[in-house]
């Protein structure tokens, strides 16, 4: 299947998937605990006979049951050798249900779809899975997949956008097939990792993805909002695989609350609401896509947008660049150049000042952040992928990359978990084509600077004739005006006179003529003239009024950054007013020769000690103002060890150091994950940093305040469930506020986590379930723990469990994620 042949069916009707895999396999026999792959292979007439029933009810394209088929997952059955086989069957039992199915209903064309999903593993810097060998993972899978002729190829059921990232990177360099992107959101319309659905279809079609979604997460009504969002943005087909409601308990079995009929309904509104692929995912029957299929008969499809957003993104937010919206600045400290401290720690492989650097731009109001590891004595391609991973890691704003060579700028976009902004592309043929084309790979937007082979352009007319080639040369290979930002390309006043009104010029002719975003270094106007921010802040205004659209420059410039904000003020931007009244009366304004000025908002000037508020100055007993504290706060793994020795090393006790920095800081990520300021990977690198701490402070404990904890919880994830991302956080977040915990790890017997939970004498047993096929196990575990006449008490939590599900069962309590689990084995042991 090409790609045009895939868009030409978007075009021609509305694309029916198919239905759930795995509920219906239970249903029909598979028992739990097995690798539902190899059970397939050794029961294949079972998945051959389901597929033709979905066949039959209208689907256009089969899921081949390859979703765990990965070396990964495979491994944990014992199976990774058995891959290539188990694969290649897999997608031979799909097309043999085609095959069939074809001979009884006169050919309808029905397509198979290799279908990938996750690892289990955490990416670097969060968990230790590294970028290229889980790229090698992926592409291990297609490869066999391939080697069957599948059609295309979904990627679903994602909570990481970064992963996302990766699979779809293996697709394509593997082959030039349609790719399918699908992910599962929380009820807070975010991935687990904190990903919105703007920024995952921002990121992922502008890689080349050729339809993007959402499935499994919920019902069909709750999820139209997904669509809607993701609607506002798309420049590709949406694709929608609701579950049939939500599980519930009845009669000892599983069942799904949303019927055939009901969900047939409300699935028709997905498409309603921009969705051009439908199907079912977890509790779907062939009933449920046969009416499905019955209502949509009469729906035209849709249009696809061909009006691209302009916006960069990090991992979990989304920045929209508008040529008329509020000005944005793009933060230049991170250079290396002129600043020694910053080059010995880059020659050390230290980032303490990168991240330094980073906070305290963004602190100032940076919109996006330059990253430029260019000096002697450093690997700087090495020196930037560390740089860009730290830094996206800890940041809430796009990043810029900016090199003068391609490979680095390539290695830096390539492990980006967002859509970043190359700095620069001038008009050097070989340079110019090669970072096009990665631009177009990567999804990236750029600066495009118009200088030739040449040199500066001589006049106006070079300059827009430079700036015209290298559009044209950018469309060719199917990238448009919205991905691309034209340098200003300032000079030196001091050298021309002319050099603001040319660049001027070249602001608006850009926003009037060319409809194309534009930036400028701004430093440049001043160089070699005295008092250089008063011309700065002024020439500033000037472009400002003319169109310009952002600026490279130092946020810690306050007479620069209060003119910004002056600037959207006076142009009536939306919430100019309410922004500039924060920015000037929140913080003091120095300029150069004189002592710090700030009003409060009656107009006097603050006391010394609201002065030391105002700029950060924290009192000696403030937790904000101590390192360790701050540290977990900030998820600092580098530093932790050396910080708390340190404060040993100052007289503080152990003790002190456990229940006065790192308890606190540990429940006030918990504040920040519950209020969706923190999301998964801020709280595992909390987590972790704490972990550190921990383990360090342990040894130097009393021993009877080492023996001393809240209460003793057995952990697993139940019989036949093999993930357990989310039990290891709750295992490191209890195990960090004080309780002593055992970890059974993934897929225990009911009857092991009783033996242990007997033997440890246990408060209370803790179990994780994220399969609908499995979760019946903590029902069973309940039961013997009464039998056996424990005393502990049982709570669950997992991606398909809900508070309904543990009142059903008989928990004792139901944890929505880490945090609420913490807090809930708390109040159970009285604390």
């Amino acid at each position: 299947m090409t790609r045009k042949e895939f868009l030409d069916l978007i075009n021609s009707k509305i694309v029916l998937l198919d239905g759930a895999t795995g509920s219906n396999l239970q249903k029909r026999g598979m028992p739990t605990g097995v690798c539902p792959e190899k059970w397939i292979l050794e029961n294949s007439r079972i998945l051959i006979d389901l597929q033709k029933e979905y066949i039959a009810s209208g689907s256009d394209i089969l899921y081949a049951p390859t979703f765990s088929g990965n070396r990964i997952k495979l491994g944990e059955y014992g199976l990774a050798d058995e891959i290539e086989d188990i694969n290649r069957g897999l997608v031979r039992i799909s097309k043999k249900a085609i095959e069939e199915s074809n001979a009884e209903k006169n050919g309808r064309k029905v397509f198979v779809a290799g279908d990938l999903t996750m690892t289990g593993e955490q990416l670097y810097p969060v968990g230790s899975l590294q970028f290229e060998e889980l790229v090698d993972i992926y592409k291990e899978q297609v490869a066999y997949m391939l080697m069957e002729g599948v059609d295309l190829f979904v990627i679903e059921t994602m909570m990481s956008l970064s992963e996302c990232r990766v699979a779809l990177l293996a697709v394509k360099e593997t082959c030039d097939l349609p790719v399918m992107i699908t992910l599962t959101f929380e009820e807070n319309l975010r991935t687990l990792n904190g990903t919105d659905p703007a920024t995952a279809i921002m990121v992922l079609q502008n890689m080349g993805a050729d339809a993007v979604g959402v499935n499994c997460s919920t019902g069909p009504e709750k999820m139209c909002e997904l669509v809607k969002l993701m609607k506002e943005y798309a420049t590709v087909p949406i694709a929608a695989k609701p579950n049939a409601g939500l599980p519930v308990l009845i009669e000892s079995e599983t069942v799904f609350d949303c019927g055939p009929e009901e969900f047939s309904l409300e699935a028709k509104k997905l498409v309603e609401a921009g969705a051009s692929m439908v199907g079912g995912c977890c509790g779907t029957t062939p009933e449920h896509i046969h009416l499905l299929s019955r209502e949509i008969s009469s729906l035209k499809p849709h249009s696809i947008s061909k009006n691209k957003k302009r916006a960069l993104t990090t991992e979990r937010n989304t920045l929209n660049i508008d040529l008329n919206g509020k000005f944005l600045i793009v933060g230049e400290r991170i250079n290396p150049t002129g600043k020694k401290k910053l080059q010995e720690e880059l020659k050390a492989g230290n980032l303490d000042t990168v991240i330094t650097m980073a906070n305290e731009q963004i602190e100032n109001g940076a919109d996006i952040l330059d990253i430029n590891m260019g000096m002697n004595g450093i690997d700087e391609k090495d020196s930037m992928v560390n740089a860009v991973q730290e830094v996206a890691a800890i940041s809430n704003v796009p990043l810029c990359i900016d090199s003068s060579y391609v490979s680095v700028i390539e290695a830096a976009l390539r492990i980006y978990p967002g859509r970043a902004l190359i700095n620069s592309i001038s008009l050097e043929k070989n340079k110019c084509e090669q970072l096009l084309s990665i631009a177009k790979k990567y999804g990236a937007m750029f600066i495009l600077l118009p200088v030739s082979e040449k040199g500066l352009p001589k006049n106006i007319e070079e300059k827009k004739e430079i700036i015209q080639t290298i559009i044209h040369e950018a469309e060719k290979i199917g990238l448009t005006k919205e991905d691309i930002i034209v340098d200003g390309l300032v000079n030196t006043i001091g050298a021309n006179k002319n050099a603001a009104k040319e660049t001027v010029e070249t602001i608006q002719y850009c926003k009037e003529e060319l409809g194309v975003a534009t930036i400028i270094g701004l430093s440049n106007i001043s160089f070699g003239l005295p008092e250089r921010q008063f011309i700065n802040s002024t020439f500033l205004a000037f472009a400002v009024q003319a169109g310009l659209t952002m600026a490279i420059a130092n946020p810690a410039q306050d007479l620069l950054m209060n003119t910004v904000y002056a600037a959207d003020l006076l142009r009536g931007k939306e919430e100019g007013d309410i922004r500039y009244i924060h920015r000037v009366t929140s913080r003091p304004m120095v300029i150069t020769g004189s002592k710090p000025v700030n009003r409060d908002e009656k107009g006097k000037s603050p006391s010394s000690s609201d002065n030391r508020n105002l700029i950060g100055e924290n009192s000696e007993n403030s937790l904000d103002s101590n390192p360790v504290y701050e540290a977990v706060i900030k998820g600092n793994k580098r530093n932790i060890v050396y910080l708390v020795k340190k404060t040993l090393e100052e007289g503080k006790a152990p003790s002190y150091i456990l229940d006065y920095l790192l308890i606190p800081a540990i429940n006030q990520v918990g504040i920040l994950f519950d209020k969706q300021i923190y999301f998964l990977p801020q709280l595992i690198s909390s987590a972790e940093t704490m972990k550190l701490a921990i383990e360090l402070l342990e040894p130097l404990l009393k021993k009877d305040e080492k023996e001393k904890h809240l209460g003793t919880i057995v952990l697993a994830t139940v019989s036949g469930d093999i993930h357990d991302i989310g039990k290891n956080l709750v295992v490191l977040m209890l195990k960090n506020y004080g309780f002593r915990v055992i970890d059974l790890g993934k897929d225990v017997p009911s009857k092991k986590i009783i033996e242990v939970a007997e033997k440890e004498k246990a408060d209370i047993i803790g179990l994780s379930a994220l399969m609908t096929t499995t979760m019946l196990e903590m029902k069973e575990v309940i039961r013997l723990n009464k039998e056996t006449g424990l005393n502990a008490k049982v709570i669950i939590g997992g991606a398909v469990i809900t508070q309904s599900y543990a009142d059903e069962i008989g928990a004792d309590g139901y944890g929505k994620d880490a945090g609420e689990t913490v807090m809930l084995a708390k109040k159970i042991m009285g604390l």
